[in-house]
């Protein structure tokens, strides 16, 4: 079964996959956390969370047969490209490329079948974010990293800009140790740069306090309290992870599909607002940045608009009243009040 682990590392490396590490299929790392936060309600309306929660906590409900976790990782930290100026807002780092749901499923896909070429009979199931696994406690497990203060994985002293994905394995393969070091020690960079306050305390995050949250998967108007705190972030946010002394000296190498698509580290907050939605999917195809929709995008674009202050924005916000969403209306109203 070693031969079996060496053919899957091999064959992961070769299609673009970073790091590649083995833990036992049992139990269900993370579950308890996980269930705390949904306890709380800090899921916000990401009512999936608690639908999906039963395979969470028992993996075998998605493979039966399922002995060993294979945890993989694309790296996807690009410098980002120098701030335009203007009206213009910045987006996270993990959407300026291609979407990487769409990237790691193709490859796991590919992988899954050479697997079947080389042992067949093995059964197996894979996921890529979406699917009801809790990937960065199996990232743990599995050794991958060590789960930070600000709830990312981090590789220590490498890099926590990756990607995560898992493919179960009805084979019974030898397994990587986990870390057994808390590599953050008192550093609280990431729990004390937060604009929003969504950090409860550490590794405890309150997701309807998070910019990341509230311009990819909040619906409506946003929270009059935390729309200052937004800042100039149209679409997710990086700020726990840029002050992490262990992403200070990034020694992982991205994987290429991941590299600045031009405008997409920086967006035209006036095209945006005034653009009709059609030409935004459009524009947006392939890419995460389409997650929020066209009526998210106005909206986050419109409260960018209002904290930078530039009275230049209010044609363009004028437009975006004119928007059918309430969200962007909401915003459109706010962001002019402000100006």
């Amino acid at each position: 079964m070693s031969d079996l682990r060496a053919f899957i590392t091999e064959r992961a490396h070769a299609l673009g996959f970073s790091v590649v590490r083995f833990a036992p299929a049992s139990g269900a790392p993370g579950i308890a956390p996980y269930d705390a936060f949904l306890a709380a309600g800090r899921q916000g309306q990401m009512g999936w969370m608690a639908t999906s929660r039963p395979p969470r906590a028992d993996p075998r409900q998605l493979l039966p047969s399922a002995k060993t976790a294979v945890v993989l990782a694309i790296d996807y930290a690009w410098p980002r490209p120098a701030d335009p100026g203007g009206l213009t807002g910045k987006v996270s780092a993990y959407a300026w490329g291609r979407d990487y749901h769409n990237l790691m499923t193709k490859r796991l896909r590919r992988l899954a079948r050479e697997l079947r070429a080389e042992a067949p009979g093995t059964e197996g199931y894979w996921g890529v974010d979406s699917r009801p696994l809790i990937e960065r406690a199996w990232a743990e497990r599995a050794g991958i990293g060590f789960i930070g203060k600000n709830c990312c994985v981090f590789r220590p002293g490498e890099t926590s800009y990756m990607f995560l994905s898992m493919l179960l394995l009805s084979e019974r393969l030898p397994a990587d140790p986990p870390l057994l070091r808390d590599h953050c020690g008192r550093c609280r960079r990431c729990l004390d740069v937060c604009p929003t306050d969504a950090f409860v305390g550490a590794r405890q995050l309150d997701a309807r306090r998070c910019i990341s949250y509230l311009t990819i998967e909040h619906r409506g108007p946003i929270p009059l309290p935390l729309r200052g705190g937004i800042g100039r972030w149209v679409l997710g946010c990086d700020l726990c992870q840029e002050v992490c002394p262990h992403n200070h000296r990034l020694t992982a190498t991205a994987h290429e599909d991941f590299q600045p698509r031009t405008g997409h580290a920086w967006l035209d907050l006036e095209w945006l607002l005034t653009a009709e939605d059609d030409a935004i999917v459009a524009h947006f195809q392939g890419s995460p940045i389409k997650r929020p929709g066209p009526a998210g995008l106005k909206r986050n674009a419109a409260i960018v608009a209002g904290n930078l202050g530039d009275p230049a924005a209010r044609p363009s916000l004028r437009r975006a009243l004119e928007h059918t969403d309430e969200g962007v209306q909401d915003a459109a109203r706010w962001a002019l009040e402000r100006l």
